[in-house]
């Protein structure tokens, strides 16, 4: 049973390396354990607060973009507002410039239509001037001087007439 239960005299030698460890340990190796903590825990608290302000910065960098983004909008349906104007402007101005035309030709054809109606005119009384001269001189032709003649010659022009 020896094995379970150390003698005193192992106890305090194996008590002596121990406290020359633990003096060792605590002289030199805590200090420098202790201060590698005490780095990381000022690291991982300087990466929080990192983090943080990152955290920070890019909640008010989406609001930016939120706020820029609906300002996109707002100038996008102005600008499609204006586009909207300009085509109902251009239509307007081009419906305006059609009818104007429109009735430039139509009284352009009006014109026209009176100066050949008038030459038409004009035309219909040369002939009946020519053909009266040519009545008249043909009656002047026949004697003149019998009514029965002349009667005569009057229906025979006018047969020519009606058939010519």
């Amino acid at each position: 049973m020896e094995l379970f239960t150390p003698e005193v005299g192992l106890l305090f030698w194996m008590l002596i390396p121990f406290l020359v460890v633990f003096y060792v340990l605590a002289k030199y190796a805590w200090p420098a354990i202790l201060k590698g903590v005490e780095k990381r825990n000022q690291f991982i608290d300087e990466s929080l607060i990192a983090a943080r302000q990152a955290k920070d910065e890019l909640a008010r960098v989406k609001a930016d973009s939120d706020a820029i983004l609906e300002q996109a909008r707002i100038e996008q349906a102005a600008i499609l507002a204006e586009a909207a104007k300009s085509r109902d402007k251009i239509l307007e101005v081009a419906k305006d410039k059609a009818g104007e035309e429109a009735t430039k030709i139509i009284a352009s054809a009006r014109e026209q239509i009176n100066l050949e109606k008038e030459d038409a005119i004009r035309q219909i009384r040369r002939e009946v001037a020519i053909l009266s001269v040519d009545i008249a001189e043909k009656v002047l032709r026949d004697n003149l001087n019998e009514k029965e003649s002349q009667m005569n010659m009057i229906d025979r022009l006018l047969d020519e007439i009606n058939l010519g």
